[in-house]
């Protein structure tokens, strides 16, 4: 997850004036970092209201003396407030809150702006506002509202498009789009706000408004207005805007404010495993239903926050706090948990270090997962039955612990009875946990083949994969688990679930299914033949890698992968795919995976769709990737570059000369030397195309 302060580096802020750079850019979040070591660490006052930040440690070539930066300046007045001071070179610079404003509209333009350049992004925007329209109860009357809607988003869209080109007539629409999109906005009004219109939901269609409001502006170049109606959008419906319509920008925008809750979230889901099944069902709902209310209240209440410092003239408002919800709201447990977290208050200076320090992201601990007491499947027992069991038990226990006491002093014969009586003690102890485990597998397995309830899936992922990881590749569990509807199950909660430690626990669950049985892939081939699941998953910021790993577990074939997401999706994975991939007992290079995609999709074509790949991968900086891989991959990598090379070059011979200057020509004579066939015939080949160059004298020169 990346905070506000790599958000602003990647927007290229720093002190001072804002760097724009030319030409749409892919939003890798690894590879854009501040081009200047002062640039200002924005989340500190943003996040936290500190009083004062001292940019002596930002790595300025003379540190500065002089009095702190003060966020709430008491002369602030108006929109002309020019309160500044001179650093050790001679520059102006902006006080903290004019900086911090600015910070923020660059970073909500620069998202907003993506709809202009990225072609990948207004599509995804488009669906989502289509299959909002198609919910639509066609009997009822709408008031022209979703006309209005629909005209306003064609409208804009022309404008995005480049049609209407006349000054007057671009001026004309962007009038026209703003009246008719402010109409439907006005349906955010207290009296109208929790109606709906066709079915729809009065917030959600305020909602579509607001971000095509946003766009408008942007497209007028009023980046003020504009980032004020995108977090707009945020209060107007705050549960669809984080989970659906803008889930990456709350990500990384707003969450960082609240993740006090989510950790509270999940240390409660923890707490409620060892309850019987239909109160833990009950209680879970609840807990989902405060968290949820909790999470929108503390989005609005951050988004009318930071729409307040956009404010022309408006004093600096005070951080929002957004306390725990409280036990009442969803019932109790045997163990509380909630004072254990109140440190997480969003006031709290330790959130600061947790959120923004130079923390790596934890994958899930599966040690954890193992320790946790999810055997909630099978306790519907009555409370009388339930104190005997545990005195029985207690007993047994006794008896055990006195005959473990009495062994260590005893002859070889009492020692011979008393292990004896121990081991068949263990034995029953082993007999009852595989039996829980059983049952526990059985209800999961339903409730993950035909419940409708997420939670009540995600919560069988967890049980699914403790008793795998328990069975250690027990055959019969192994057999249950690759029934074709308990793979298709856990494929739709892949497609449904935003939690990352699920979303890592089912691709590794699958891909050990995978890699034991043919017939397992064929099932998730069958299920997803155009590979929308993974497309998903490889959009994700954070488990694209692993995704990319069970992708080639799978095997798919170019006819399922037509999309004209995967050229830019694989070449991410073949850039930050050089680490190992573990997914339980499976390991692979997800460069590895990165390459068979890429030879698919340049190869397993026709010609001409092969080669509108092959110029994809050009267009999207793909050369560069993979004349590296040239020069330090192993001998298999380095012969499938070198036929991906010769793909690029048929599609676009433009490419001879950028190989002629970038290409270490060291390591294709090595490639051309070594008595691997395959090796010598790729190296060969490429070397054929570079010689075309040769009537210029352009690759005998660099040769030499």
């Amino acid at each position: 997850m990346a905070s506000l302060q790599q958000l602003l580096a990647e927007e290229g802020f720093e002190r001072g004036h804002r760097q724009f750079t030319e030409g749409p850019k892919p939003m890798k979040l690894k590879d854009r970092t501040s081009t200047d070591h002062d640039s200002i660490a924005l989340p500190i006052y943003i996040c936290h209201d500190l009083k004062s930040f001292d940019f002596s440690k930002q790595g300025s070539d003379k540190a500065v003396s002089g009095p702190e930066y003060s966020i709430k300046s008491s002369e602030r007045e108006g929109s002309n407030s020019k309160s500044s001071r001179i650093d050790g070179i001679g520059r102006e610079e902006p006080a903290i809150d004019e900086v911090a404003v600015r910070a923020v509209i660059s970073i909500l333009g620069g998202y907003i702006g993506r709809y202009l350049k990225d072609e990948i992004f207004r599509e995804s925007v488009r669906e989502k506002f289509n299959s909002c329209l198609e919910r639509r109860k066609r009997k009822e009357p709408d008031n022209g509202i979703l006309a209005n809607l629909e005209l306003g988003v064609e409208s804009i869209d022309k404008l995005v498009e480049g049609k209407g080109a006349d000054r007057e007539h671009r001026m004309k629409l962007l009038r026209n789009s703003i009246q008719l999109l402010s109409i439907v906005a006005s349906l955010n009004s207290k009296k109208t706000r929790h109606s709906s219109t066709c079915g729809i939901p009065n917030s959600h269609l305020s909602a579509f408004a607001q971000l095509y409001l946003s766009i408008i502006y942007k497209l007028d170049k009023n980046d003020r207005i504009s980032a004020r109606h995108l977090l707009q959008v945020f209060c107007d419906s705050p549960y669809l805007s984080r989970t659906h319509l803008l889930p990456d920008l709350w990500e990384h925008f707003f969450l960082p404010h609240l993740l006090h809750l989510k950790v509270w979230y999940h240390k409660e889901l923890e707490l409620l495993s060892n309850l019987d099944y239909g109160e833990k069902d009950k209680r879970m709902k609840a807990l989902g239903k405060a968290f949820n209310d909790r999470m929108d209240m503390g989005t609005t209440q951050f988004a009318l926050y930071y729409k307040n410092w956009l404010k022309i003239g408006a004093q600096l408002p005070a951080v929002p706090s957004v306390p725990l919800p409280s036990r009442t709201s969803y019932g109790s447990s045997r163990r509380r948990s909630s004072d254990s977290y109140t440190s997480y208050s969003s006031q709290n200076k330790n959130l600061f270090r947790t959120v923004f320090g130079p923390t790596e992201r934890r994958s899930m601990d599966l040690d954890n997962l193992n320790r946790a007491s999810i055997n909630a499947w099978n306790l519907q027992k009555e409370h009388k039955s339930k104190r005997n069991q545990k005195a029985e038990l207690w007993s047994e226990s006794k008896k055990s612990e006195r005959f473990r006491l009495f062994a260590c002093q005893s002859t070889p014969a009492e020692e011979f009875v008393v292990n004896g009586e121990h081991s068949r003690n263990n034995s029953r102890r082993n007999e009852d946990k595989n039996r829980n485990h059983t049952s526990e597998l059985s209800r999961a397995n339903t409730t993950i083949c035909s419940s409708d309830d997420l939670s009540e899936c995600e919560l069988a992922i967890r049980v699914i994969v403790k008793t795998w990881l328990n069975s250690h590749g027990d055959s019969a569990v192994e057999a249950e688990l690759s029934k074709a509807p308990i793979i298709e199950g856990m494929l739709e909660v892949l497609f449904a679930s935003n939690e990352d430690e699920i979303l890592e626990l089912a691709i590794s669950m699958l891909a050990e299914l995978v890699a034991k049985s043919e017939s397992n892939r064929q099932i998730v081939l069958n299920f997803d033949p155009q590979l929308e699941i993974f497309i998903k998953l490889l959009r994700s910021t954070s488990l694209f890698l692993k995704a990319s790993v069970l992708l080639y577990l799978l095997k798919p074939k170019a006819k399922q992968m037509i999309s004209t997401e995967w050229v830019p999706l694989i070449l991410r994975v073949l850039e930050f795919g050089d680490q190992i991939q573990t997914l339980f007992t499976v390991c692979c290079s997800a460069q590895v995976a990165a390459f068979y995609f890429l030879e698919q999709l340049v190869n397993g074509f026709d010609e001409d769709k092969n080669f509108e790949n092959a110029r994809a991968v050009v267009s999207h900086g793909g050369l560069a990737l993979l004349v590296g891989r040239i020069e330090k991959g192993e001998i298999h990598e380095r012969q499938n570059t070198a036929s991906i090379i010769i793909c690029c070059i048929q599609a676009d011979e433009k490419c001879r000369s950028y190989l002629a200057e970038n290409l270490n020509k060291a390591s294709l004579l090595e490639l051309i030397v070594l008595e691997n066939h395959n090796c010598n015939r790729c190296a060969i080949a490429l070397l054929t195309e570079l010689l075309c160059l040769a009537r210029y004298g352009q690759f005998f020169i660099h040769l030499l």
